[in-house]
Parts: C-alpha cells; structure tokens; sequence
C-alpha cells in the first residue's frame, strides 16, 4: 500500500501553490458551491465560468431560484446542455425553501433525498462548503486515484469505482479535507491528464505505481463502447399570415424536456423525410401539413446518440393546432424566438431562418 498520508500532505502542499482561481473556490456560500458543482458535472471549466457567473446574477440566492419559472431558468442555463440538471436544481431549491426554510442542510442523509443529488453532489456541499470529510471523486480525481495506485482493471465498472471511493475515503485528511478534495481534483485536470500526463512535474510522480510501471499512458482503462447511434429528425417551419412562426414545448421529462423547439420529430423506419414530418406534426399537433423546400439540415451528437435534424418549410393545410405530444404550442414573432430556450440544434434552425 502507498504512503497515503505522505500523497495527502504533497497534493495539499502542491495545491496550496499552484492552484487556479477560479470563482468557486473563493466562497464557502453553499448555494454557489452546489450551483457550481451542478454545472461542472457534464461541462468544462472554461466553459461553466460564465455560466456560473449569469445563473448567479439571474438566480443570486437559492430563494430567487426558487421564484422563478423553470422557463426562465432553462433560458438562462441555454446552450450548456444536460438540461434535466437544471431542472433538478430548480425543484431541489424550491423544495429547501418550502421545506427546510431556504437553509440548504448540512447532513447527507438530507442532502440525498434531494432531487439530483447524487452521491458526489452531496460529498461536493459537504467538502466545499461545510468542510466536512466527505471525499469529492470526479473524473479527474478517478484517474490520479487509478494511476497512483495502478487499478488495471475498467474504471467504469462498480468495483473499481468502490475501490477507487475507499482510497479516496482513506486519504482524505481530517485538517483540510475541502483544500485535498480541491488539490486532487485539479491535479487530475492540469498535470495528471488524460493523455500526454505531466509526470515529471507531478508532486507525486515518486510515489505513483502507474509511472514506475510505465502505465501511465494506458490507465485509466475504460471497456469498449458501443459506436454512436444516429437519428433522423425533422422540423416543420409553420408561419401564419401574421409572420409568426409556430413552436411546440417538450415534455417537461426526457431529453431536453422544457425546451422549445420546431414541430417534428424522428423518421419512422421505411419512411422519407416529409412523410415522417407530416406523421409526427399530426401526433404532436393534429394538423395537417404540405411540406415544402428544405431550409437547412443540422448535425449535433449527444452522450449516445448522433442526429441530424432536417428543417422543411411547410404550409399548415387543415386543423388547429393543439398540445397533443407535447405540452404547449405557441405562435411566436421572429423577433421574440430569442426569448424561448431552445437546443443547440434548433438554434442553428433559427440561425438559418
């Protein structure tokens, strides 16, 4: 077994010096912290700082989150994707206002039952915010816990995820656990990288198995993943005579649920691309359609699945159009889309329109 308390008190030492500044670190506010933990869940640094800084402007307490519309919380949340984590933030806050007296809790056993907190979310508030021992286990603290201690075998199944969680569990001191739990975590992001790792700057490196074996490229070991799947989606562009064009709002769960988006949805197998747009236009609204010259086609990949949504200009032909498939319809000026959110994909539709 390594000398834990020495790795501890190095990636303390070297933490201390060499640490980012990064918004997050200078506040012990729990609600910033589990703002910001919620974010850099699915998302790179560089690209949740701005983020984190408008949701707090938006939102600057967790009582403002709670007031407010889950419409207005997934415009402001647009464009950084993984969306079901705003609308868990959003329901957990109101639930610590309305239950707990808006005073976020400070045990796990509360924290957990909270909706989408998960195991390293509650650690995360507790380390961060409460400075309690709890050890805070991202990808990047997988991978130094892997190499330091050569895990050769998948990182993604369970029992490598327990062992790697119980020397964490076990190295994570007493006296600074939020500032070990920081140090660790950023070692994996700026020296302990995924590819070409900084070995000889590591303030570790004497002490890692994976670098004295020669594994340091080749661990973490992760199991083969099935090839993306792809998807053929389409949307109906509807305008009226007053210029409006008409959007449909998802199910409030699923994929991207609470979104707006364009009339549509995936090709049926054995069909084209306007027969299925007419099929899932009267699914979703009871209306018929005539589809019209395609506009723009959009790729755009997500955790599992690829799609490319082809979007038809298309002339409604009978029928009004109601919530059917989905939970609202509205007819919207041009100048007012922006004020909607919208996916990635749908708003490079709206680029094309």
């Amino acid at each position: 077994m390594q000398p834990l308390r020495a790795i501890s008190d190095r990636i303390l030492s070297w933490y201390a010096l060499h640490k980012r500044d990064l918004p997050w670190r200078n506040t012990r506010n729990p609600y910033f912290v589990w703002v910001s933990e919620v974010m850099l869940q699915q998302t790179q640094v560089d690209t949740v700082i701005p983020y984190y800084h408008g949701f707090l402007k938006q939102f600057p307490t967790i009582e403002a989150l709670a007031k407010a519309s889950l419409q207005e919380v997934l415009k402001v949340w647009e464009n950084m994707g993984y969306y079901a984590r705003a609308r868990h933030l959003h329901a957990a806050a109101r639930e610590v206002v309305n239950r707990m007296g808006g005073k976020i809790p400070q045990t796990w056993d509360e924290l957990i039952r909270l909706p989408g907190v998960g195991t390293y979310t509650a650690s995360a508030i507790l380390s961060f915010a409460f400075d309690k021992r709890f050890p805070t286990v991202d990808g990047n603290a997988q991978r130094v816990l892997c190499r330091l201690f050569a895990i050769q075998e998948p990182i993604d199944q369970s029992r490598s995820q327990r062992e790697i969680h119980d020397l964490a569990a076990k190295m994570i001191p007493s006296d600074e656990p939020a500032n070990f739990n920081h140090g660790i975590m950023e070692l994996g992001a700026t020296i302990c990288r995924p590819r070409s790792p900084l070995c000889n700057t590591c303030p570790v490196g004497d002490l890692c198995l994976a670098f004295k074996k020669g594994l340091q490229e080749t661990l973490p070991i992760m199991r083969d993943r099935k090839p993306l799947g792809h998807k053929e989606m389409t949307a109906a562009l509807i305008a009226d005579t007053r210029g409006r064009w008409l959007i449909v709002q998802r199910p409030s769960k699923g994929l991207l649920g609470g979104l707006w988006k364009f009339p549509g949805g995936e090709r049926g197998a054995g069909e084209t691309l306007q027969q299925g747009l007419r099929r899932n236009v009267r699914e979703e609204l009871g209306i018929g359609i005539k589809v019209g010259k395609a506009l723009t086609s959009v790729d755009h990949a997500y955790t599992h699945f690829r799609i490319t949504l082809h979007a038809f200009r298309c002339a409604r032909q009978n029928g009004e159009p109601r919530a059917i498939g989905c939970d609202r319809v509205q007819w919207v000026m041009p100048d007012r889309l922006d004020d909607f959110p919208f996916s990635r994909a749908d708003r490079k539709v709206i680029e094309a329109l």
